[in-house]
């Protein structure tokens, strides 16, 4: 823990870390807003899971082009109009409700693509504001262990807005996303970062080999992660325990937190695209058990265990971007790992539906075990493209420190 302390302490790393958070919290409230919004406001089921989806797809589409956007004109301008914009598309499905659908739709669609994209700033921020590369692993350990709150405290605002009312709940989610976005652009490290100058093409970061495989292995842990969401619903309604759902999402996010906090926490000889590898295949080993649904004290165990590996995954990744990413599109480029996760969490949530279908609740927990699997099974085929060689004439170049004060 020390390091962790030593961390934010340094100037503007608590800052920026806790603005993040608290813009980003609309990230774990949104899809339960929506949901709970239209359910109230009598739409079906079908209706307020797929408005949802839709939330969560948006967004997935906005964050690269929000990404770009924000390589070419700075942080401030662009998080700044996203928020408000976001906040307009909560406001206005506060006020249409279910019916009519149209304005529904539009409002959800704009809710989602103007999320502000401040986890794709923050990281683009790190080697700029920290003195040297084992503060920015720890830092991304840090982001990465960090964001399994917002997916826990997210939900508990949004339960205890909606018992005010749900028009409530949606109004506080746009309202945090403009706050957390207000303390980050405000801040010196965001009001004078810049992008570096980039090549003319429509590719971006994916012109990169090297990017193209992360994004790739990074969509596929997304699977696993949107199934689990799913199959741990059917786990509780096999064993008619409302709270198993919440207590099974909470182990695997307090192994995440644990393994992420771990893994920042002491230094790491190698480089990273050595040690990556080994972290996926503990992250595929960690959900392939699941799908023995055992009873539930050994599920809570076999939950935690599956998450240890998730968040230095993520960290280690987070660190190969910045090496990897072609000049002038690191934002963007952390956009795309984003929008990564988050498709395939969508397209996990379809497999663990199938799966239960097909085999019950093993058969849906069998797809996170999938989803991992493949996401070894990218590294290693494309392991190359990872190497320091494939990406040394694109490598960004070093990000420039804060002036001084004085």
């Amino acid at each position: 823990m020390r390091a962790y302390l030593t961390f934010l302490r340094l100037p503007y790393a608590g800052r920026l870390l806790g603005g993040t958070l608290l813009g980003r919290l609309p990230n774990g409230m949104g899809a339960l807003a929506i949901v709970l919004h239209l359910r109230d406001n009598g739409g079906s089921y079908p209706l307020a899971g797929a408005l949802a989806a839709v939330y969560g797809l948006a967004m997935a589409v906005g964050q690269p082009v929000l990404g770009r956007a924000m390589d070419r004109l700075g942080q401030p301008r662009v998080l700044t109009a996203c928020a408000w914009a976001a906040a307009v598309g909560f406001g206005a499905l506060a006020l249409v409700g279910a019916d009519p659908l149209l304005p529904a739709l539009a409002a959800v669609v704009l809710a989602g693509f103007a999320t502000p994209p401040l986890e794709a700033g923050l990281r683009a921020l790190w080697p700029m504001v920290l003195p040297g590369p084992s503060h920015v692993r720890a830092a991304y350990a840090l982001d990465a262990a960090s964001q399994e709150v917002l997916f826990t405290v997210g939900p508990l605002i949004v339960v205890g807005a909606a018992a005010v009312s749900t028009e409530t709940a949606l109004v506080l989610s746009g309202a945090l996303g403009i706050v957390g976005t207000m303390v980050i652009t405000s801040s010196r490290p965001s009001r004078e970062w810049r992008g570096e100058p980039r090549a003319a093409d429509w590719a971006g970061p994916l012109r990169a080999a090297g990017m193209r495989t992360i994004v790739v292995m990074l969509a596929c842990a997304g699977i696993a992660l949107g199934v689990y969401s799913v199959a741990v619903v059917a786990y509780a309604e096999r064993l008619d325990h409302d709270l198993a759902s919440g207590l099974l999402l909470a182990a695997m996010s307090g192994g995440a937190l644990a393994g992420g906090l771990v893994y920042g926490a002491r230094p790491w000889r190698g480089e990273d695209h050595r040690r990556l590898p080994y972290l996926l295949g503990g992250l595929a080993l960690g959900y392939l058990p699941l799908a023995l649904a055992p009873a539930l004290p050994v599920m809570l165990g076999l939950a935690f265990l599956s998450g240890i590996f998730l968040a230095p995954v993520l960290a280690c990744s987070f660190t190969m971007v910045d090496r990897l990413a072609p000049r002038g599109t690191v934002t963007e480029a952390f956009a795309w790992i984003v929008a990564a996760i988050g498709a395939g969490a969508a397209l996990g949530s379809a497999v663990a539906g199938v799966g239960q279908d097909l085999a019950g609740v093993p058969g849906a927990f069998a797809g996170a075990g999938a989803g991992g699997v493949l996401a070894l099974a990218a590294c290693l085929l494309a392991y190359r493209t990872l190497l320091p060689a494939q990406s040394a004439g694109s490598a960004p170049a070093a990000a420039p420190k804060l002036r001084s004060r004085s």
